[in-house]
């Protein structure tokens, strides 16, 4: 007599890539042990996405590939750049050598997830295209009489079972009031170094792992277990509780679920031009929540890169400004060093991300999905809900109750690269700079100093020096920010301009020693041109 057919249970994988903490790997595991399973064999399957990957290149070279381009709709950027997709497969062959170790294996394949299958689990993801990547792998099972289970996804922080609401309608419009439902600091707003975050982040966007195994560790670190690694012990806090740093992780993971939920709260309006702010009662009720006014609830005039938004601007010099932009070649110190650090590396600080969103949409007034295709592009840890509600918060079309607010970044370089080290790394026309001097005040040392901050206002006599005389990023910068030397004001964003929470560095200037015994200098020529903040094409660039 024959054995029984095979029954097979795909495992359709997309960003759970782990085994450890995998409610899936948990409860086939469970069932194997009982003798209780349904299935015969398990095979897990990762499909590179054809609409999130460029797949073209894994065709023989006169092949044409049956997929459109995986490009961005605003844009056209590729959805995932170089730096992004060698992590994910880094990710995917680690996965499927853990899998190996234990008996298995991981099939890869490329395109989209559709056909005729056996049987699929899945874990269920919040994003439109997930979504509908669902609702294929359902329709397939079905139409085979097969069964299709869409698993909740666990690696977060808070558990939807948690939650203390049972309709996603009735997710609070501000993250404070969320936060107080749900009930790393000190260095989280560096810009260079090992140490100023968790570098996690990559981990978790694709679930490599989960944000309770990160709990898990804190709790182990601050209860002094005797089980971590000896490394621990040794670092500063260990045994002492819960600290301003573990803390600070703690925010940060819970900021990440509150995006999660957001972007199923309000769907497809998580790529709207007007945000999660196009119904204008979610305007209204956030502003309400907060205890702050409706009045500027209204629609914002955008730039775009194929039509005038309305404000007589030039879509053709709005792409120009664009391409400036991606390549690092602003006129800003902090946005270029930046948008160089993306561009080498993959990652860029929090504290920089937050300046770059705020430099297109409110200073340029550029389309902010043009900002948010590009980091999803550039950005190794890009996490949909994340970077796109993240963009839409900055942007003042989010679930920010204080809309119009941003950041000047000459002020956030001072308070955050006083010494010009960031600039200077990324940045390397500026590298030899001369700021000698800067800290201890004196005006040579301001000067300079402004000038790494905004190149356009360095004496003629070190453009010379440094064979910058000419080059349009430095003589026509996309925008002259307004910064006084010595003034208090700044136009900081409010609060050092970490829009979230308003626990950032207070609005401090740079007050030398020079003439006038720390009192605000006279201001010269290049800080009149500056106060008049016009961009290259006449858009006007006023902080709030």
């Amino acid at each position: 007599m024959s054995s029984a057919a095979p029954r097979v249970l795909i495992y359709l994988l997309r960003r759970d890539l782990r085994v450890a903490d995998n409610p899936i790997f948990h409860q086939l595991t469970q069932q194997a042990a009982s003798g209780s399973s349904q299935f015969t064999h398990v095979l897990p399957v990762y499909v590179l996405s054809a609409n999130q990957i460029e797949v073209s290149g894994f065709l023989k070279d006169d092949a044409k590939s049956p997929y459109p381009e995986a490009r961005s709709q605003v844009a056209g950027f590729w959805r995932c750049g170089p730096h992004r997709a060698k992590f994910t497969a880094e990710s995917v062959w680690d996965l499927k050598e853990s899998l190996g170790k234990i008996g298995s294996d991981l099939v890869i394949r490329i395109g989209m997830e559709r056909g005729t299958v056996a049987a699929i689990w899945m874990t269920a993801e919040e994003g439109v295209e997930e979504k509908r990547e669902q609702r294929d792998a359902r329709k397939a099972a079905e139409a085979s009489g097969v069964e299709f289970k869409l698993w909740t996804d666990e690696k977060y922080f808070v558990d939807d079972r948690d939650l203390p609401f049972t309709n996603i309608k009735d997710l609070p419009d501000v993250y404070t009031t969320f936060r107080s439902m749900a009930n790393y600091k000190d260095t989280r707003n560096g810009l260079l170094g090992e140490d100023y975050s968790t570098k996690i982040s990559s981990w978790l966007a694709l679930g490599c792992i989960t944000a309770r195994q990160i709990h898990s560790s804190l709790v182990a670190y601050e209860d002094g277990s005797q089980t971590v690694p000896d490394s621990w012990k040794a670092a500063p806090g260990f045994g002492k509780g819960e600290s301003t740093g573990t803390a600070a992780v703690r925010f940060e993971l819970l900021w990440r679920d509150y995006m999660r939920l957001c972007t199923r709260k309000f769907g497809p309006r998580l790529f709207h031009v007007d945000g999660f702010r196009s119904d204008e009662p979610v305007a209204a009720a956030a502003a309400a929540e907060s205890g702050g006014s409706t009045e500027g609830a209204t629609k914002k005039k955008w730039r775009y890169l194929d039509r005038s938004g309305g404000a007589g601007d030039d879509p053709a010099k709005t792409r120009q400004a664009v391409e400036r932009f991606r390549a690092g070649r602003t006129g800003v110190g902090l946005i270029d060093a930046s948008q160089r650090e993306l561009f080498l590396t993959g990652y860029t600080s929090n504290r920089a991300r937050q300046n770059v969103a705020s430099f297109l949409a409110s200073h340029l007034g550029i389309d902010w999905r043009v900002g948010a295709e590009w980091y999803e592009c550039a950005l190794v840890d890009h996490d949909l809900s994340n970077n796109w509600g993240n963009w839409q918060y900055v942007a003042g079309v989010g679930n920010d109750p204080r809309q119009g607010r941003r950041f000047n970044p000459v002020k956030q370089a001072l308070d955050y690269d006083r010494g010009g080290a960031y600039i200077k790394t990324w940045v390397e026309e500026l590298r030899d700079v001369d700021v000698d001097g800067a800290q201890g005040g004196g005006r040579k040392g301001e000067e300079m100093l402004m000038g790494l901050f905004q190149a356009w206002r360095l004496p003629e006599k070190e453009k010379e020096r440094l064979n910058l005389k000419g080059v349009e990023w430095v003589e026509r910068p996309l925008v002259r920010i307004p910064f006084a030397v010595g003034n208090k004001g700044g136009g900081g964003g409010g609060a050092g301009g970490d829009n979230r929470r308003g626990s950032g560095r207070g609005g401090r200037g740079f007050r030398g020693r020079g003439r006038g015994g720390g009192r605000p200098r006279r201001m010269g020529d290049m800080d009149r041109a500056a106060k008049q903040g016009q961009s290259e094409d006449g858009q006007p660039s006023q902080d709030a």
